[in-house]
């Protein structure tokens, strides 16, 4: 019986028979290397990432509120404030219109009873002055103040007389408190003013 060959050449080491065929020294099969088995909950749990759970941020704080907030806040204050200032200014104006237009129908009663009053220098002069007085208030007062006989006519009509002044009931007013007693119609005189001042006022 022949003995296989033994390679002897430098550099190489003597193989033992069968050990291309993955066979042990002691000429039995080598046992193949293997990872250990894992069961599915082993897999599973080293599947799973160390990862923290996902948390919603929290609602806004109420206060402070944002700018905007701020800037409309601001913005509601101040339309408040104007429109409370336009509705005091419209009030004063309303009772001062109507105690000038008391004052207006006055004129036309006389303190004691009996007739009532005529184109007399009482009423011409209190409806002179009485147009005067709201005239400074609506027009500047440079314009006014020095303004006479038929220049202050003149201007009533201008402002809302439409010729009454001048050419109308009116006229009786050009000579005011100094006129002597005058035959004209004192209600005409005296729905003329009112006319003017609910114009104006």
């Amino acid at each position: 019986m022949s003995v296989p060959a033994t390679d002897t050449r430098p550099g190489l080491s003597a193989r033992p028979p069968g050990a291309s065929q993955g066979l042990a020294p002691d000429g039995q099969p080598a046992a193949a290397l293997s990872v250990p088995a894992q069961t599915p909950a082993a897999a599973g749990q080293a599947m799973q990432l160390d990862l923290r759970d996902i948390h919603l941020p929290g609602a806004p704080p109420v206060w402070p509120p944002a700018p905007g907030w701020w800037l409309l806040g601001a913005l509601l204050l101040a339309g408040l404030a104007a429109a409370a200032v336009r509705l005091r200014d419209r009030r004063r104006a309303w009772r001062r219109r109507e105690r000038i237009m008391a004052e207006l129908d006055g004129l036309l009663q006389p303190p004691q009873p009996g007739p009532a009053a005529g184109c007399g220098p009482e009423l011409l002069g209190g409806v002179s002055a009485l147009l005067k007085r709201a005239a400074l208030s609506r027009f500047p007062r440079t314009e006014v103040a020095s303004l006479t006989g038929p220049d202050w006519l003149a201007f009533l009509d201008r402002t809302g007389g439409a010729g009454g002044f001048v050419a109308g009931p009116g006229r009786v007013l050009e000579s005011g408190a100094y006129a002597p007693e005058q035959d004209c119609d004192a209600t005409a005189v005296v729905e003329l003013a009112r006319r003017w001042l609910r114009h104006n006022l």
